[in-house]
């Protein structure tokens, strides 16, 4: 039986095992929602420089209450703090840099994968949206992506399938995903289960997953938040 957990820390713990994908040197994007925690759980030993397609390289932590300046966001427009050395830039620069595949890892949110690799996450048909953002750039200019998402809808549908429903944002785009059950890499095999969440069992992992699985023989067991 799954360990019960609150959207919170499970967030968390999604945010906390993605940090774990940066290496330092890396140049790295981090998309709107919840990969903009990624920031947070980044080991300060490593020297990683985040980049914001709307400008701005050099990302800093969240910033605290009585740190926060209006002007001061990124693609989400949340409010974030800048680092030491930061330097701004225009859009057209700044996807420059994208399109010029000088970042090595991209972390985006995800509403749907599919085994292939395919990646739907900028929009629902019939929604209102405010445009498609960049995320089709950054997941063809990055040498990485990472997806981080819910394993499962709200309805306790499948969001990693055999094929994507929703428009896609890219074919065969995606790396690894990272889900609050498991930590899936996509191969020229299949999509393989490679680290399981406490509480899951394997069974339960293929039962909320329409992809087919192929199990890694060395299966481990992703950290739990703490």
């Amino acid at each position: 039986m799954a360990v019960q957990m609150d959207k919170a820390a499970i967030r968390e713990m999604i945010a906390k095992r993605a940090a774990q994908e940066i290496e330092s040197g890396y140049y790295v994007n981090l998309g709107i929602g919840m990969p903009t925690m990624v920031a947070n759980y980044i080991q300060p030993e490593k020297e990683v420089v985040l980049q914001s397609e709307n400008g701005l390289l050099g990302i800093g932590r969240s910033p605290y209450e009585n740190e926060v300046d209006a002007d001061l966001i990124n693609a989400g427009k949340e409010t974030v703090t800048a680092s030491v050395g930061a330097a701004y830039c225009d859009s057209a620069e700044s996807f420059a840099m994208i399109r010029g595949e000088h970042l090595d890892l991209a972390i985006l949110g995800g509403m749907e994968v599919a085994e292939s690799g395919d990646l739907a996450n900028w929009m629902i048909p019939g929604k209102m949206i405010k445009g498609m953002g960049g995320a089709m750039d950054i997941v063809h200019g990055s040498k990485k992506v990472v997806i981080i998402m819910d394993h499962v809808n709200k309805h306790g549908d499948p969001k990693i399938l055999k094929q994507c429903k929703l428009p896609l944002t890219g074919e065969g785009v995606v790396d690894r995903i990272i889900t609050d059950r498991a930590v899936m890499d996509v191969t020229n095999e299949g999509l393989k289960l490679v680290e399981i969440a406490e509480g899951w069992t394997v069974e339960e992992i293929k039962a909320s997953t329409e992809a087919e699985l192929i199990v890694s023989e060395e299966l481990l067991h992703m950290p739990a938040s703490k």
